[in-house]
Formats: C-alpha cells, structure tokens, sequence
C-alpha cells in the first residue's frame, strides 16, 4: 500500500519538527495509543490498540528515524505485530516546508506492507481505515501543536450528516488513516 499526501500545520517548521520528535505529542495524537517510548535519539517502542473491521488487537512495534535532516525531513521505518492478527512494516518520508511565518506545510510519501488476518479483510477496508486514522492523527497532531483559539461566545454548530459532509469530509478521514498507518509504522 501506497499513501502520499501533505498537512497544512498552523505553526513553525521548528515547533512541528520538535512536536514530531516529542513521544508525549506523539501519544496523544496516534489514535489508540497505550504507550511510547523513546529508547534513543532515532528509536522508539510503542503499543497501539486498534480495530480494523471485525478485528481488533494490540500491536507492539518498533521505529527507527533515518536519513535525519532537523527541521527539514525524515524517514520513519516500522515494524509492528498483532499477534494473531497479523503484522504490518513499511516506512514514510516526512518533509516539512515553512509557509510563511506562522505555518508548516508537512509532506508525506508511505509504503507499507501487511499480513495475516488484516491482509485477509481486503484493500478497500484497510485503505478507508488507514485514510480514516490518518486523519485522526492529523487533527489530534495540529490541534495539539497549533491549537485553534476558542471563540469567547460560539454558537452552537448545526449537526451535519455524515452522507452530507461531502468529499471534505471524506479527505479527512484519508487523512487520519494515512496518520494511523504512519503511526504504526513508527511502532
């Protein structure tokens, strides 16, 4: 599986690269992270408990940073089991391009691999799962780097059905899968 694509960050270059490198920001933004922790400047371990259609588990994993050029870009390399389940293994090529003072343009190209049960639920569920944590992960990652201020009186949001999001809608939960493969990767 091939994944590529890019996030607009309301922050800095050097504040997005540090937030990338930060194990805290990092658990808070991988969707169903239990753990991670940093074992060296280029490598860490992390547990992640995810569902993919009817199957759920906990992968274990680790990740390797190369081909570092701070705040510029990386390669993140993963490899991650789920037991029963299956495994999944890839790497991603992160590179960050200052737009303007204030923001961070963040480009990524994934290859990644998968076996066992989760290889069996067919691409079209891993891909909307994958697109769909991505997202999840980008969200959760640019609210926690460069939160939005809180309006001092909102009013309350009309609800919008899913069915009429749009394809808006749609390319965020490509987003947050693309994330969650990323972040699997990472353990």
């Amino acid at each position: 599986m091939d994944m590529t694509g890019t996030q607009h960050i309301g922050a800095p270059r050097d504040k997005v690269w540090a937030a990338l490198n930060d194990v805290e920001v990092l658990k808070q933004a991988i969707p169903g992270c239990q753990s991670i922790e940093k074992v060296s400047d280029t490598e860490m371990n992390a547990k992640v408990t995810l569902k993919v259609g009817p199957v759920k588990a906990s992968f274990t994993g680790k990740v390797v940073l190369s081909d570092l050029d701070p705040p510029n870009s990386y390669t993140i390399t993963g490899e991650g089991s789920g037991g029963a389940a299956g495994f999944a293994k890839g790497s991603a090529k992160v590179r960050l391009q200052q737009d303007g003072a204030a923001a961070t343009n963040l480009t990524y190209e994934v290859k990644a691999q998968i076996g066992g049960k989760l290889a069996q639920l067919g691409s079209r569920l891993i891909d909307a799962t994958s697109k769909k944590l991505a997202g999840e992960f980008f969200d959760k990652f640019s609210e926690t780097v460069a939160p939005t201020p809180k309006p001092v009186e909102a009013a309350p949001a009309a609800a919008v059905p899913a069915a009429a999001a749009g394809p808006a809608a749609e390319a965020g939960w490509f987003r947050r899968l693309i994330n969650w493969f990323r972040n699997l990767m990472k353990a």
